[in-house]
């Protein structure tokens, strides 16, 4: 069975969607930050002490991108990989990398300054990012396939995420796009799971 170490007020809600679109079973360990992600038993599974991590027999997978590719990849009969694996992984690593950094060190109050930090810096700058998975998403109903797939629950997880609490701005496509994502019984089922341990 998956073993998923998570804690409700973190990147772990997404993988918990992510396991209830799969409607495969799983048991949830809650961890508390602090000591019980740094204690020793958990580091030897994630050593940088954080969640979520997913467990199955000697496999972990940790990172919110890599567990929902891996657990599309390991269960492909539930149809949440994609057939256009370009586009999946696009916009996977696009969403680990650059949008993840751009709304990061935006909300620290950090800006690439010119040309010169926005080169260093990867991603440009956070208005394009926005304006970047912004147009794409104007043109697509969907990451890949025009269908949902994995990389909806990670890089929807992070546009609702997102416009709810003010780091990515409410544009129409990001606002379409969510309202696609936002009604799926399996998120509606991982919500309450979380927001009851909570």
């Amino acid at each position: 069975m998956l073993t998923f170490y998570t804690n409700p007020m973190s990147r772990g809600r997404m993988i918990r969607w992510m396991l209830e679109e799969l409607e495969e079973p799983y048991e949830t360990v809650v961890l508390g930050y602090g000591a019980d992600m740094n204690a020793p038993g958990y580091l030897a599974l994630n050593p940088m002490g954080k969640v979520p991590t997913v467990v199955l027999g000697e496999t972990v997978v940790t990172e919110v991108a890599a567990i929902c590719t891996w657990l599309a990849q390991k269960f492909p009969e539930k149809g949440l990989m994609a057939q256009d694996s370009a586009s999946f992984y696009r916009w996977m690593f696009f969403a680990a990398g650059p949008l993840e950094a751009a709304v990061t060190n935006t909300s620290f109050g950090w800006k690439p300054e010119g040309p010169e930090q926005e080169g260093r810096a990867g991603y440009g700058s956070f208005d394009r990012v926005v304006r970047t998975l912004s147009g794409y998403l104007g043109n697509h109903d969907y990451i890949a396939d025009g269908r949902f797939t994995a990389a909806d629950v990670y890089v929807g997880s992070q546009v609702g995420w997102g416009m709810r609490f003010g780091s990515l701005p409410e544009t129409d496509a990001f606002q379409a796009y969510w309202n696609r994502l936002k009604d799926r019984p399996a998120l509606i089922r991982a919500n309450t799971k979380d927001d009851a341990l909570i």
